[in-house]
């Protein structure tokens, strides 16, 4: 089509997936490199900015050398970290932070593979930012239909159950996302594997109830119903 001579640099496909915790914006992360056949390099930003001038460039520079020797997607989470809205520039601190923001875009820009940014809080992003990304996708949390759908998805079409399982109750009274989902099921067959059993509602109910206490959530008597004598 001849616009490959009209831009010498972001030929690139860039993308940010922003929505709650466990919404799948990483699992969709992955599967995009599965169907594409290609390598994800996964990077937590808050880990790859330093407080030594000059130290996060020299990070980033080598995260973009790397891939471009391998053809990989990049996938920056906890990308607000980096990217969150540019403050008034009162010290040395903040014109570096500004900088190095400014050098990621760059990065990104010129880099000819694919990058995923991945945020929490969108809300929490500089516009300015936001605009320069090609494509946005939200990751909404899910409803009551949508928790159920996941809640059966997550179970192995051989995976041993009991008939007590009562899916539309967990979806019904947990407003939780399809990480915690997983999380709990998982934990659920491990409890059932070491009674030598089938999984059963008692194993998701105690499954639940450790992933509400991990994440600090009280375990009140209204949420778990006729179940709740079982979390004790």
């Amino acid at each position: 089509m001849g616009f490959a001579g009209k831009m010498s640099y972001g030929r690139g496909l860039n993308a940010l997936f922003s929505g709650p915790p466990g919404t799948g914006k990483t699992m969709s992360a992955e599967v995009i490199a599965g169907e594409l056949q290609m390598d994800l390099y996964k990077i937590d930003l808050s880990q790859v900015i330093s407080k030594y001038i000059g130290e996060t460039e020299q990070n980033l520079q080598r995260i973009f050398d790397e891939a471009a020797t391998s053809n990989a997607i990049l996938f920056f989470d906890e990308a607000d970290a980096l990217f969150g809205r540019r403050s008034e520039v009162r010290d040395a601190h903040d014109r570096y932070a500004n900088i190095e923001t400014a050098y990621l875009l760059q990065k990104i820009e010129e880099y000819d593979g694919i990058t995923i940014l991945a945020t929490n809080l969108r809300n929490n992003m500089d516009d300015a930012f936001v605009r320069r990304m090609r494509f946005i996708v939200d990751f909404p949390f899910p409803d009551e239909v949508h928790r159920e759908k996941i809640w059966r998805h997550m179970f192995p079409e051989d995976a041993p159950r009991n008939e007590d399982l009562d899916l539309k109750f967990l979806a019904k009274k947990f407003r939780i996302a399809g990480g915690d989902i997983k999380n709990i099921v998982l934990a659920a067959a491990f409890l059932a594997a070491g009674e030598t059993a089938a999984i059963g509602m008692e194993h998701l109910i105690r499954a639940t109830r450790d992933e509400m206490q991990k994440n600090g959530k009280l375990c009140l008597k209204e949420d778990f119903g006729e179940y709740y004598e079982w979390i004790n």
